[in-house]
């Protein structure tokens, strides 16, 4: 066991009796959405989990330790710290460890993190992905490199659609990752439920996809699966709405020349002031479609590892 990771009793417990665990990210918590409704979404969010047959292990750094599981007053913190707590891909985790800080994870450092603690699967919003320009500003998610060699299955609404999405698909194509499709021949893109681009495959149950994880980790192929889970019908968004308000919050962020990894924060927040608070509500509801679909994946999978 690593020397530096708390797991919490109760996910302990459920990965001794080989129980679904399904871990979750902590920077939808302090840099995805305000104080106090970040706080009540990470809760619901483990509800929905907890509701759904599987264990939550909401994922994150406090005081330099890496926390797999934590108590409702340890998301408070996280939760009112927001915006002054590191956000940390791979290369953040041994600062923030060394001296002793908070850090929420991001999709990167929560694979990196559920895999030292044994759970395989883990739901969020949207992954990271290539960033629109990157040709010129070589702006590319550590989210995809994690995918590439870290075996935990990510349920998402695809990439966040402030990305290029084209561009993301042959990233992961090209570090070996599968998309698979939840029901879908289309790539969702986070507030919609399509987009010009396709998946690897198309899967229509948790037990189609629990077959595919474990086939291809019983096989050795590291890495992760994104498993694409499109936002339900009546929260989706209007793709011209949405366009606009990406196109516009694009803009302002090369205005104010925003980059790096503060570049999402930002453009997931002009978008949500934007759309007059409409993303976020989406942002919620994806998120809980997602902590659904994967209590379902990490139970079935959880069968197989038995069998």
């Amino acid at each position: 066991m690593n020397q530096y990771l708390d797991i919490h009793p109760d996910v302990a417990a459920a990965l001794a009796a080989n129980k679904p665990v399904v871990a979750l990210e902590s920077t939808i918590i302090s840099h995805g959405m305000p104080w106090p409704e970040n706080a009540e979404t990470a809760k619901l969010v483990e509800q929905t989990v907890l509701d759904s047959g599987a264990v939550p292990a909401t994922i994150a750094i406090i005081d330099g330790r890496l926390k797999v599981g934590l108590s409702h007053d340890e998301i408070d913190q996280l939760a009112k710290a927001g915006l002054s707590v590191t956000k940390c891909s791979r290369r953040d985790l041994p600062f923030v460890i060394a001296n002793k800080q908070m850090g929420a994870t991001t999709v990167a450092a929560t694979m990196i993190i559920a895999e030292m603690a044994g759970i395989k699967v883990f739901a969020t919003g949207g992954i990271g992905g290539v960033h629109r320009g990157a040709q010129e500003t070589f702006d590319i998610s550590a989210d995809l490199q994690e995918l590439g060699k870290t075996n935990v299955a990510v349920i998402c609404a695809g990439a966040k659609s402030i990305l290029d999405l084209g561009l993301t698909r042959e990233y992961l194509e090209t570090l070996g990752v599968p998309v698979l499709g939840y029901k879908t021949d289309a790539l969702p893109a986070f507030y919609t439920r399509t987009s010009d681009e396709t998946v690897d495959y198309r899967l229509d149950s948790a037990d189609a996809i629990a077959d595919f994880l474990n086939a291809k980790w019983q096989l050795n192929l590291n890495g992760g699966v994104v498993i694409a889970n499109p936002i339900p019908e009546e929260y989706a968004m209007d793709k011209a709405k949405i366009d606009q308000a990406i196109a516009q919050a694009l803009q302002e962020a090369k205005d104010q020349n925003v980059s790096g990894k503060e570049s999402t924060p930002f453009l997931l927040a002009r978008v949500a002031e934007l759309t007059g608070g409409d993303s976020l509500a989406s942002n919620i509801q994806l998120v809980l479609n997602n902590a659904r679909l994967g209590s379902a994946i990490a139970a079935e999978y959880a069968v197989r590892v038995a069998n």
